[in-house]
């Protein structure tokens, strides 16, 4: 058995916005926090989300959002924007997908019925997903894009959501993307916001991985195993 390159400290979170929820959301005028990740790997960086888009009018009036853009981000964690060698996103939506354009030409991973849903109108924001040079690579189901780097199907929050686990040395590191919205959701002290069956057999699924690390995509806060 080869043992994988990637150490624990190679995964490393981006905080890439914070933002208002607006009255007509579930969590209404709380603030909320954007998250995406970069992996270290022996053939460069990969990049899980890329957090919201600038300049779209109605993301700005009813989220408010506080953007960092991501090749700040990659900049302050001692990363190059060129030597991002792929993306995946966890799905579509505005916040999770939102400066894949920076990523212009470079494999952006994506299961093929999350890029489908998102041509439907007031899904996402079409101009961040279509863009010139965009270059996705569409999954049907599990994948691994590059060795210790696997894409898990966890459908629920949308039907083609996925999430990443990372071959550490010290264990699997789970980036749940928004399959497990929070650490207290992780360890059942929250109740999880979307009780559909396929969310909840999403997140066993992922509970079953044996992680050493979880990582979520709208909480600053990671799950470490004792």
């Amino acid at each position: 058995m080869v043992l994988s390159q990637i150490g624990l400290d190679d995964v490393l979170p981006l905080h890439l916005a914070d933002c208002t929820f607006p009255p007509q959301h579930p969590l209404a005028g709380q603030r909320g926090t954007v998250y995406g990740f970069a992996v270290r790997h022996a053939a460069g960086i990969f990049v899980f989300d890329t957090g919201i888009g600038a300049g779209n009018a109605w993301v700005d009036e009813n989220f408010r959002p506080k953007i960092r853009m991501v090749d700040q981000a990659l900049r302050d964690a001692g990363l190059a924007v060129n030597d991002v060698i792929a993306v995946a996103n966890s799905h579509l939506h505005f916040d999770h997908a939102g400066q894949n354009a920076r990523f212009s030409n470079v494999p952006i991973y994506v299961q093929r019925i999350e890029q489908a849903a998102a041509r439907a109108e007031g899904y996402t924001i079409g101009e961040w997903i279509d863009f010139p040079g965009a270059r996705y690579e569409t999954l049907d189901g599990d994948a691994e894009p590059f060795p210790g780097i696997q894409l898990l199907a966890t459908p629920g929050h949308t039907r083609g959501h996925q999430s990443a686990i990372i071959a550490t040395r010290e264990g699997p590191v789970v980036l749940a993307g928004q399959a497990v919205y929070s650490v207290a959701e992780w360890r059942g002290e929250a109740d999880p916001g979307d009780r559909s069956p396929k969310s909840l057999a999403s997140a066993k699924r992922l509970r079953a991985l044996g992680a050493r690390r979880v990582f979520f995509g709208h909480d600053a806060a990671r799950w470490d195993a004792a």
